[in-house]
């Protein structure tokens, strides 16, 4: 009889395998495809003290507004039509985060660099910059051909764990990326000692034929190490092409950061106790499929 290897979880289970002060990498780009019913359930738990490294959204600034968050890496932090995203904004304003900002292109060197294994990649991104006047540490190699180039050396960044979501998984953790563009989320997977994914839709087993695009199949199975059935996990960002980002949504998040003790208030009230008690304070999953795909 031929074995299953089930790499089921719950989110919970996933939160149980993180630690206090892991570098924790978030795939998605900033309101788009972030695996946010894992990050309401960090929210939940008593996990503290990460390092956070991605293309940054509202999980960013959830994580700093409930004190999570030691350092961010980071090569953009926004809702896109919410320029500046603001509980982040104010925890860097405050001096509460250390920060590492990056050029976008810096940051996928640094994961590529993980994933090989390499202490750094040699780049012409940030050259000429303020990235290296606020980050003095970053060094510049010269190139050992004919050409003798100054390039910038990237060092790698290397992730304890990654968290990803997806459109479909089966329980091996095969998965499909539906969307229009897969971002930086296969390096997120490379870089990190273990990938947490979670998904729209779970099946038992994702045919060969539904994997043969490697735009939409962009990471291994091997790579992956818990996989978690998390319909409307990317909300209140998009999952194209399922659902858009709930600017309604996002907006009221931004909001809690005007107010007194506001993002407390927002995480009791919406995020609350469970995913579905979230799920059916923002509409149900009726809502989320109904959002509307942003038009660019």
């Amino acid at each position: 009889m031929r074995k299953t290897l089930d790499k089921t979880m719950t989110a919970a289970e996933v939160v149980g395998r993180l630690a206090d002060g892991m570098t924790i990498g978030i795939g998605g780009w900033g309101p788009r495809r972030k695996p946010m019913a894992l990050v309401r359930e960090i929210l939940r738990s008593p996990l503290k003290d990460l390092t956070v490294v991605a293309y940054g959204g509202p999980e960013v600034g959830m994580l700093c507004a409930a004190g999570k968050v030691r350092k961010v890496v980071f090569g953009f932090v926004s809702l896109d039509v919410i320029p500046l995203e603001p509980h982040f904004r104010a925890a860097r304003e405050r001096g509460e985060i250390d920060v590492w900002e990056l050029d976008e292109g810096m940051l996928q060197l640094g994961l590529r660099a993980a994933a090989a294994r390499l202490p750094f990649l040699p780049t012409r991104a940030g050259l000429g910059t303020d990235v290296l006047a606020c980050n003095p540490a970053l060094r510049t190699v010269r190139s050992p051909y004919a050409d003798g180039e100054v390039l910038l050396a990237m060092p790698a960044i290397p992730l304890d764990a990654a968290l990803l979501h997806v459109n479909e998984s089966d329980v091996l953790g095969n998965t499909r990326i539906d969307g229009p563009d897969p971002f930086f989320d296969e390096w997120f997977a490379r870089a990190a000692g273990r990938c947490y994914v979670s998904c729209e839709v779970l099946h038992d087993r994702l045919e060969d034929e539904d994997l043969a695009r490697a735009r939409n199949n962009p990471f291994e199975r091997a790579l992956v190490s818990g996989v978690v059935h998390a319909p409307g996990g990317a909300h209140p960002t998009s999952c194209g092409p399922a659902y858009g980002f709930d600017l309604p949504q996002l907006k009221a998040y931004c909001a809690s950061a005007e107010q007194e003790a506001g993002f407390a208030t927002y995480r009791k009230d919406v995020i609350g106790g469970t995913e579905a008690s979230y799920l059916d304070k923002i509409g149900g999953m009726r809502h989320v499929l109904d959002l509307p795909l942003p038009v660019l």
